[in-house]
Parts: structure tokens; sequence; C-alpha cells
């Protein structure tokens, strides 16, 4: 795929896979795995259904919603899967998630994006910035996306916001 064509994808299939991470803003941010109880039941800890809304940065504009299930992991690990994108052209992200202050957590995530043939082509990192309802049965986040090619470069920045409901 040409540099050219790899841009392309990006900017029209990496939206899509924006809402497959779901993420936290500021991918400068050390994320490492450890967690703690923020006064909620089970804090971020435990299974999710997210929706993810993809929009262009600088705008309202959205691109692209879909459904995902995050697993927050006692410890600090993530787990997610997206119905954005085949299954075939995508790993399931995994990532670190903490607890910053109160009801609010980071995680960072990143998966594999595959070609049509199979060829791994770009990674995808995405940083959320996450505050759980003082219920904690609730979530909403802030998230950026990076893309990047296999030899690391960045290809393209991307945005979005998420809603999360608790699987009881």
């Amino acid at each position: 795929m040409t540099s050219r064509n790899m841009k392309r994808f990006a900017a029209s299939h990496g939206a899509a896979l924006v809402l497959a991470g779901l993420l936290v803003l500021g991918s400068g941010l050390p994320a490492t795995a450890q967690s703690e109880d923020d006064g909620t039941p089970n804090g971020l800890e435990g299974t999710w259904r997210v929706t993810v809304t993809v929009q262009v940065c600088q705008t309202p504009q959205v691109l692209k919603t879909v459904q995902g299930l995050f697993a927050f992991a006692k410890g600090g690990t993530l787990t997610y899967a997206t119905a954005g994108q085949l299954p075939s052209l995508t790993t399931t992200g995994l990532g670190v998630w903490k607890h910053t202050n109160g009801h609010s957590y980071s995680a960072v995530s990143e998966v594999f994006i595959f070609s049509p043939a199979g060829v791994w082509i770009q990674t995808h990192r995405l940083t959320r910035a996450i505050d759980v309802s003082s219920d904690g049965d609730e979530f909403t986040d802030s998230l950026a996306l990076q893309i990047f090619d296999t030899s690391g470069n960045q290809l393209a920045t991307g945005c979005g916001t998420s809603v999360g409901k608790r699987m009881k």
C-alpha cells in the first residue's frame, strides 16, 4: 500500500477504528497497570457496554458511531472488542488503566490493523480520560486516536467520546 493510499485508508477507515479503542486524551500521559478504589462499588473495574462516537477533531461532525465491549480488570489491564471493524482486519484491543482522582481514570490501549490480504499495516493507539458516575454504573470519556505505520511513524490522529454502561 503506498503512503498516499495508507493516508486515505487512515482517514476513511481510521475513524471507525478509533472506536475500537475508546481512548484517553493526551497520549503522552504514562499509564501503569494499577487501580484504586474511588468510592464507587467497583470503580472502573468490570465489563462495560460502550457506544463510541468518532468525530472530526476540529468540529462536532460525527464520522461514525460503533458499539464495543470493554473489560477493565483488577490490577489495571484493559481488553476490548468493537463492532466497528471486521474481526479479520483487527486484533482485540489491549491496554492499561489507572485511577487518577475521585471518579476519574485514564487508559491507553493499542490494536493492530491488517489489510484485506492479511498484512499488518497500522497500529492504533487510543488514549482516554474516563469519568465514572457516582453510582458506578455509567461512564463518559474523551478519547484521542493516533494511527502509526509499521515503522512507528504517525500517519493520522482522531478524536471521539464514549458512553459506557456497566454489564450486570
